[in-house]
């Protein structure tokens, strides 16, 4: 499928045009599960390789903490939060925003990923097109032995395919920020977590890097269907930033060299944040942000690094996952408020 529209660079001005929301609370949270779903506010839960309440805000996502045992990530929205189960996806959703999980077993469709994803973005974009909160910000995509296979058949590029054939008319007004992150359960449950909201964002694009949704075809036959970040309606800037790692043009950079791919990448998320328009820089006490380590014997390393350039006081979730391309050995995403 090819969703033909041009996502335009965001600055100050453009920001203001789409503030309309309150912006969401996200924080991590070192509370239990049950403790935070308590809270009227809270909008979802998510568990790094933690089991949690049988209960739709709350999703375990299949990443290890590759420092230390990781707090819980916390999304908090006006209250009262309603949930529901519509099949493979359930929700939450308050005033103005919805959280949504998809999550599609490869077996049901002949172990075929491309076939599931495509279920799971059809799914999911039906429930946009019906919801109030019929546009999407921000997906994470969580995909077992994402880089199994050669060439084509690699399974990431399977899930570009099966992703860009679910995304029906509810999602031509424009792609969301977006990650995919490989899990290493063996399971093969594809897991399509997704936050919506009532007024669209405002899609921001990297002048260091070429949109993804532009890549040649020596990276598979689809392109990933993604914007580099996202500014969110609200009244204060916030800005989802999507996966981001070594990659100037559409190369990748500095192979085999985990210090190199980390400087890279937050050159990369500097330049973003500057084309976003956001006045202050990346890192600080109310950013949240998660990077995905290959090697656990680089993880270390990784955190160390961040730290020095984002500051101590930055909320930071190290994880172990495998990024989109072999050669890439670290990832960074998150939330930029300022």
């Amino acid at each position: 499928m090819d969703l033909t529209f041009t996502p335009a660079c965001a600055g100050p001005a453009d920001a203001a045009r789409v503030a309309a929301l309150p912006p969401l609370r996200v924080e991590y949270s070192t509370l239990t599960a049950p403790a935070l779903l308590a809270q009227r506010d809270t909008l979802a839960v998510i568990g790094f390789d933690r089991d949690g309440p049988a209960d739709a805000r709350y999703t375990r996502v299949a990443l290890q903490p590759a420092v230390e045992t990781a707090a819980l990530e916390v999304w908090r929205e006006q209250g009262p939060i309603e949930t529901g189960i519509d099949g493979a996806l359930r929700f939450s959703r308050g005033s103005h925003y919805a959280f949504v999980v998809v999550e599609m077993h490869e077996a049901q469709f002949d172990h075929d990923i491309t076939a599931a994803t495509q279920a799971a973005y059809a799914l999911l974009a039906q429930w946009c097109a019906r919801s109030a909160m019929p546009h999407l910000l921000r997906v994470w995509n969580y995909v077992d032995a994402i880089n199994r296979g050669a060439g084509d058949e690699e399974r990431y590029r399977q899930f570009c395919a099966g992703r860009a054939a679910g995304m029906d008319a509810a999602l031509t007004r424009g792609y969301p920020a977006a990650s995919a992150i490989g899990v290493r359960d063996g399971r093969r449950v594809l897991q399509v977590c997704a936050l919506a909201a009532s007024a669209p964002g405002l899609a921001v694009e990297n002048p260091r890097q070429v949109s993804a949704w532009r890549y040649p075809r020596q990276y598979g036959p689809v392109a990933p269907g993604f914007v580099r970040a996202m500014h969110a309606p609200t009244t204060s800037p916030q800005l989802y930033i999507s996966g981001t790692a070594a990659v100037v043009g559409h190369a990748s950079h500095h192979a085999g060299d985990v210090s190199a791919q980390v400087e890279e990448t937050l050159n990369n998320l500097d330049s973003l944040c500057r084309a976003a328009g956001n006045a202050a820089p990346l890192g600080g006490a109310r950013d949240v942000l998660r990077a995905y380590v290959r090697h656990a014997s680089d993880a270390a390393l990784v955190r160390e690094r961040l730290i020095a350039r984002l500051g101590a006081q930055t909320p930071l979730l190290v994880l172990l996952g495998d990024v989109c391309r072999s050669e890439l050995l670290v990832e960074i995403d998150g939330l930029h408020q300022g």
